[in-house]
């Protein structure tokens, strides 16, 4: 349990610190699950800036 809480968790404190995703703005199972995709693709894109950089990024997005 500790172990997922350190690698679960993390994620989605940020989200909702950063993005501001403290719930959710649809209703329906199928509006949500497409915010929580966006939320976490929005993630996901930050932290691939972060780590290899925004040029390697879009260098990839246009190959």
């Amino acid at each position: 349990m500790s172990q997922r809480r350190e690698t679960v968790e993390h994620p989605f404190g940020t989200m909702k610190a950063r993005i501001g995703a403290t719930h959710f703005l649809t209703k329906t199972l199928p509006k949500v699950a497409t915010e929580m995709a966006l939320s976490v693709l929005a993630y996901n894109l930050t932290r691939v800036m972060n780590i290899v950089g925004i040029r390697p990024l879009i260098v990839a997005f246009v190959a």
